[in-house]
């Protein structure tokens, strides 16, 4: 069809002697034609009303649950090859992925726990409790009781974490404090009573607790580790040495803090976090492989010589009994102790039958009139039934443990 017919209202625009080609005839022709049809404002309502479809469209795709199911298996897949994707997210509390290990999946509470209790230089109080002696009236509501009848040690409450290993434990530390972590051992349950001096369960809770200290220190935290059967007369920073990396408290002193003939005992340290304290306790984990079936305190006997900690350049401090006393060796002047360890005890009873005495004995010095509070001749009325008389076969054997298996004295 001639389109001049067509719209001859336009082409009687046309000069009857035009010299332009007939191929510019008929583009003027086509222009003439769209003018008719499609108006300016058409072009502008018809891409609007293309917009329109388009956001319908995509909005219909999100509505969508297979769209969405085929964005959420392909997610990881997007977020490897687009990092940001994950980033933008608008999920509000996403799912620990399940290739998370337990630690990993802890680590933010740990971190967030002890960054509430830490000082100002990021040094916090740590202990650990299990079921046994988390039972009312038990070892941890004697361990409190020590902080608030001590001098000063009331206000070092607030930096004390409790390291919780099972939920009963947990629970009750809820009850009693506002710093508690739950740590958790895959295959191995700390609950349901005492674990026992040298049973394949207190073995496994000891190196757990040297791990987990590692893992402390890595985050840049110092600490004081206390067992919860040691109770805290005075403020033991004041006692602690300027130039320590590791300190530790001894079950006997031999009356130098430099002397690696003392014999230490685990219950009580005071650890600046540094790389060489992170590598000294790594080197103290792994030695459990070389010795076997033998806990913490004695692996540190074994290994406290050893020349990797000379390259280490690890600075070790034995801690005078004078002011850390124990029922091993207790101190023996009230107006300097300390603190004061339950230990060379076995049996829970037993220990907290003497621990009930040694708080007594704290408060009869405490009501001494000030004149006789400073002398010295106040005594402990401790151990009684932790009698030292039980361990004499045990210290009998000093000489073998301080020795690796297998290799002789030099």
């Amino acid at each position: 069809m001639n389109l001049s017919n067509r719209f001859g209202s336009n082409s009687k625009t046309a000069r009857p002697n035009d010299s332009s080609s007939d191929e510019n005839r008929s583009s003027s022709a086509v222009t003439a034609a769209t003018s008719v049809v499609m108006p300016p404002c058409s072009s502008t309502v018809l891409r609007a009303l293309l917009l329109l479809f388009v956001i319908f469209f995509c909005f219909s795709l999100y509505r969508n649950s297979g769209y969405l199911r085929i964005i959420a298996d392909s997610s990881s897949t997007l977020s490897r090859i687009f990092p940001s994707f994950n980033d933008s997210s608008s999920s509000p509390s996403p799912s620990p992925s399940p290739s998370l290990s337990p630690e990993e999946i802890e680590e933010p509470k740990l971190e967030e726990v002890l960054r509430r209790a830490a000082t100002k230089d990021r040094t916090v109080i740590l202990t650990t409790l299990n079921e046994a002696w988390a039972a009312p009236g038990s070892v941890i509501d004697l361990f409190f009781e020590s902080f608030r009848i001590g001098k000063g040690t009331r206000k070092l409450l607030k930096h004390l974490v409790i390291i919780a290993l099972d939920a009963k434990a947990y629970s009750r530390c809820k009850e009693l404090h506002k710093h508690c972590f739950r740590l958790e051992t895959e295959g191995v349950d700390f609950s349901g009573g005492e674990a026992y001096f040298m049973t394949p369960s207190y073995l496994k809770m000891m190196w757990r607790r040297i791990d987990f200290l590692r893992s402390v220190l890595e985050k840049g935290y110092n600490f004081v580790f206390t067992d919860a059967d040691v109770m805290w007369f005075r403020n033991p920073f004041l006692r602690f040495y300027k130039d320590g990396d590791f300190q530790i408290a001894c079950d006997h002193y031999m009356g130098k803090p430099n002397d690696f003939r003392n014999r230490p005992n685990g219950g009580f340290t005071f650890v600046r976090s540094n790389n060489r304290t992170i590598g000294f306790y790594k080197f103290w984990y792994d030695s459990r492989l070389k010795y076997p079936k033998n806990h913490d305190q004695d692996v540190l006997n074994f290994i406290k010589t050893d020349p990797f900690l000379w390259k280490l350049r690890i600075r070790i401090r034995f801690l005078n009994t004078v002011y850390f006393g124990g029922f091993c060796e207790p101190s023996k002047d009230l107006n300097l102790v300390c603190t004061m360890h339950a230990n060379c005890c076995f049996g829970l009873d037993s220990k907290l039958h003497d621990l009930r005495i040694m708080l007594q004995d704290w408060r009869d010095f405490k009501s001494l009139p000030l004149h006789r509070n400073q002398s010295s001749g106040f005594t402990w009325n401790v151990p009684q039934n932790c009698s030292l008389d039980s361990l004499r076969r045990v210290d009998s054997k000093v000489g073998e443990e301080s020795e690796p298996p297998g290799e002789s004295k030099q």
